[in-house]
């Protein structure tokens, strides 16, 4: 996992489910209200299942970008109110 000041990045390509989105889940927990994390998936299910998690929990989805045929971006945002 790879942190700028604002931006975290988390690359777990390789990994199928559930581990994605429990790492997902694991490394927002870490991040302040407000902050952003840029995932990178290589499994089709995770690239549905992190945004909808993100989504549900209270967590902004700014983009979910298709970078190869089989590889995605997810960019999210802390929620201010959430803890995780």
């Amino acid at each position: 996992m790879e942190r700028t000041e604002s931006l975290t990045e988390l690359d777990i390509q390789g990994e199928i489910c559930p581990y994605p989105l429990i790492m997902a889940q694991k490394a927002m927990k870490g991040l302040a209200p407000g902050a952003r994390l840029l995932v990178r998936v290589d499994y089709a299910k995770s690239s549905e299942d992190i945004p909808r998690w993100a989504s549900e929990a209270g967590h902004r989805v700014l983009e979910v970008r298709k970078t190869a045929p089989s590889e995605w971006e997810i960019l999210l945002e802390k929620s201010p109110s959430e803890g995780g």
